[in-house]
Parts: C-alpha cells; structure tokens; sequence
C-alpha cells in the first residue's frame, strides 16, 4: 500500500488504542479538515500548530478514548453533490451501528455500487464514518480495498465502537 507523505499533512499522530498500526496525517483547508490519511507507523509524528489542527486532533483523541464522541468539526467543502449526500447520510448513522450499502442506497434513492464509489472517495474517514457501511455478507470494503490494512482498520473501527 502506498502512504501519502507527512509532509503534506498539518498534523501526523498515533491512533493511541493502535500504537503499532498506522498513524493519522490530518490536512485543512481554510481552517476546515479536508482529509485524514492513514499512513504508515514509521512516519513522523507532526504536532499540530495551528488553533484548527489542534481542534482536530483533539477530538479524534475523543473519538479514540470514547467512541460514541460526537464531532463538531468543520469540514471542507468537497465532492460531488451527490457524493456530499452520501457522505451526510453517513454521519448520521450512530457509533456503534452499522448499515448496509443496499440499505443506504434504498434510502438514497440510488444504487449499492453508488454508495460504495462515494464512500470509497470519502477523504475524511472516521469524522465522515465509512466504516459504518458494510456488505450484506462481509464487511465489504474500506478506503477502495477489500483486503489487507484497510479492512484490518475497518474492523478495528467497528470494534472499538462496539466496545461502548
């Protein structure tokens, strides 16, 4: 799997409940988070130093001590609109649940593969929960890939949500 580089990033830290698995590489984009990336545990810690950078990772900090943390960020302006309506739809499926992409899309008004394009495209995992979306056998996939370290983080999500 190919890392985005830190140096991209306004913040790059350690999920702490995963200390040997991948860091976050956090971007904003006039102070609104426009990505988190998954990179690779080796890279560099990055402290955030701006107010906004700062705000973010505190409350992904949150996220990680209490899964049912509820996001109050402001998110950068991006996507299609119809992917901005999936990305909504996702948001509102609570910490600790799950739904089905075929569920969603019946919800959407829209197809399966729709759904999983748009959350494929998603560039703010874990604040916009993608993970939350999963086949109707099998978790699917996480981040375009249907094995290997992004599904091993989508299973870690979805247990460390189940654990509240």
């Amino acid at each position: 799997m190919a890392y985005p580089l830190s140096e991209t990033h306004d913040a790059v830290f350690s999920i702490p409940a995963m200390p040997a698995g991948p860091k976050l590489g956090i971007s904003l984009r006039g102070g609104a988070l426009a990505a988190i990336d998954f990179l690779a545990a080796s890279v560099a810690d990055k402290p955030p130093l701006t107010e906004s950078a700062q705000q973010v990772v505190a409350e992904l900090l949150a996220y990680f001590a209490n899964p049912a943390w509820k996001f109050s960020l402001p998110l950068a302006d991006q996507g299609t609109a119809f992917q901005q309506r999936v990305w909504q739809a996702l948001q509102k499926i609570p910490s600790g649940a799950v739904c089905s992409y075929s569920r969603l899309a019946e919800q959407l008004h829209t197809g399966a593969r729709a759904i999983g394009n748009a959350c494929r495209r998603n560039p703010i995992p874990i604040v916009v929960p993608c993970h939350r979306v999963v086949a109707l056998h099998g978790l699917g996939g996480y981040s375009g890939q249907v094995t290997g370290e992004q599904l091993a983080i989508k299973s870690w999500l979805l247990a460390h949500e189940s654990r509240h």
